[in-house]
């Protein structure tokens, strides 16, 4: 019998986060969620915030349970977030507050101040990196003209992966993938770019060594050890940003051109690329080239995915209405096709709030029917969302003048069958949906290359193929779903 490996690949979400034990036979992995947990950003007066000490809690409540239940003997931990945020330590190691939130406001209006001081073409250039309001460069930016007194005495920043990898090991330093979301990398070098930090007035000694996927960084520390019971597990840097790790697990053995969607809150979308693509072209569709696991470039576009249905659906439970994911496609099973459009990209759906309100708004403004019930509304932004996958991926093939043969949708996102099913039609492509849990499996795979398990990113993806599901979708009323798509072109824009 072939000598089994355990690691434990902790996932965080926007809304919430997992542990997830995965044990590698020599052929196949498989997975046993070990611990479940959600993630409440916290609102405090008029600002945004991570929770951070209680993420980190359940942390340690996953390696716990996970030691408890058993499996002492894991021979690595990996973690992976979201992009973009960060915390600020001191010169004693000690956080300085709560990190920030992504769609927190302060950053309202930090990209046109960007690009009056250094012009967004240059930043582009730079970085290769897609203008988002949230984006570290921003986040920095709006701390540095409120003048935030933390700016002042911080010595170190920790993207929010390289936070709980410091806890737990007292080792600081940057991971690449995470770090080529801030729009402070270089893209060229990989490395921190001093130049663009010091044109924007940020301080460039807080920002440390950055190390790549794969990298161990440290073993659990004697107190957390002691605290938790366990031994001295090894951490590694897994593509700590979550679709790094997501793209990772992509079930593609074979050499053909392809998409992917990793969906969930958010819908990331795009090609995998040897090295990145920084042109005019690209500069103008808004694409952004980010870090990758061994050394390939994310080329994508980040789309508002699921966000929209999610916060129609706690709307509607606000009001007393308690529908199951299940009951709202099969109201918008029973809707009108094609009646109405949105951008899910528009900022009116960027925060939280009544978003069936504002999707009537927003088709009552753009001169379209006004979608009123439930099932009206999760069509129109179902059908919007799959005809954005379309725009983005003609905008893929318009760049890099090769067509793509196929979608590849992985994520949690993938539960929604109405949304792969369209997103076949929409774009005219075979869609192949999975694995669901993308995200934790990618991580694992890291670390098992970390370990010498894996030889190889391609091994892996082969070892994924061989241990979960894939659903394929295929094109349907190609004429119908093409005529509704330049309907859509006049509602909407990419760039």
């Amino acid at each position: 019998m072939a000598e089994l490996t355990k690691v434990l690949a902790f996932d965080f979400g926007a809304s919430s986060g997992r542990a997830m034990l995965f044990t590698f036979d020599g052929e196949k992995l498989s997975i046993e969620e070990m611990h479940r947990f959600s993630n409440d950003p916290v609102m405090a007066g008029n600002s945004f915030h991570w929770d951070v000490l209680r993420l980190f809690f359940e942390i340690k409540q996953g390696i716990n349970k996970t030691v408890l239940a058993g499996h002492k003997d894991i021979k690595a931990i990996g973690i992976d977030t979201w992009g973009v945020d960060f915390g600020l330590f001191d010169k004693n190691g000690k956080l300085l507050g709560n990190p920030y939130h992504y769609r927190d406001t302060r950053t309202s209006g930090m990209i046109d101040l960007a690009d009056q001081m250094m012009g967004k073409k240059y930043i582009f250039d730079k970085t290769g990196i897609q203008f988002n309001f949230f984006n570290t460069l921003f986040q920095f930016m709006a701390m540095k003209k409120e003048n935030d007194p933390v700016l002042g005495i911080a010595d170190k920043m920790l993207f929010m992966p390289d936070i709980f990898n410091y806890l737990l090991t007292g080792v600081m330093k940057n991971e690449y993938s995470i770090a080529s979301t801030s729009q402070l990398l270089n893209v060229k070098t990989k490395d921190w770019d001093k130049e663009l930090m010091e044109k924007a007035s940020i301080p460039t000694d807080i920002f440390g060594e950055i190390v790549m996927p794969g990298t161990v960084i440290g073993e659990l520390s004697d107190d957390i050890c002691e605290e938790l019971g366990c031994p001295k597990i090894p951490v590694v840097a897994v593509g700590s940003h979550d679709t790094a790790s997501a793209v990772a697990s992509v079930p593609v053995t074979e050499d053909y051109k392809y998409a992917y969607i990793s969906t969930g809150t958010w819908a990331l979308m795009g090609s995998e690329l040897d090295s990145p693509n920084v042109t005019d072209t690209t500069f103008q569709y808004d694409f952004t080239n980010e870090g990758g696991v061994c050394g390939k470039i994310r080329f994508l576009k980040n789309i508002m995915g699921l966000w929209i249905i999610q916060e129609s659906k706690r709307q509607w439970a606000r009001e007393g209405k308690n529908f199951t994911f299940d009951d709202l496609e099969q109201a918008a099973w029973s809707a009108e096709p094609f009646q109405s459009f949105i951008d899910p990209d528009c900022e009116d759906f960027a925060a939280p709030g009544n978003m069936p309100r504002r999707i009537r708004e927003f088709c009552k403004r753009t001169g379209q029917h006004v979608p009123e019930g439930e099932g009206e509304i999760i069509r129109c932004v179902a059908q919007s969302l799959a005809f954005k996958f379309r725009m983005v991926a003609d905008a893929i093939e318009d760049i890099t003048k090769e067509p793509l043969s196929a979608v590849h949708m992985v994520g949690g996102g993938i539960k929604d069958t109405m949304v792969c099913r369209f997103t076949a039609s929409a774009t005219g492509k075979t869609v192949l949906a999975g694995p669901v849990e993308a995200t934790s499996t990618g991580n694992a795979v890291v670390q098992l290359m970390a370990l010498g398990k894996i030889g190889s990113l391609t091994e892996g993806r082969q070892i994924v193929k061989n241990s979960f599901p894939v659903k394929t979708y295929e094109p349907e009323d190609a004429e119908n779903w093409n005529k509704a798509y330049e309907a859509y072109k006049k509602i909407v824009t990419l760039k």
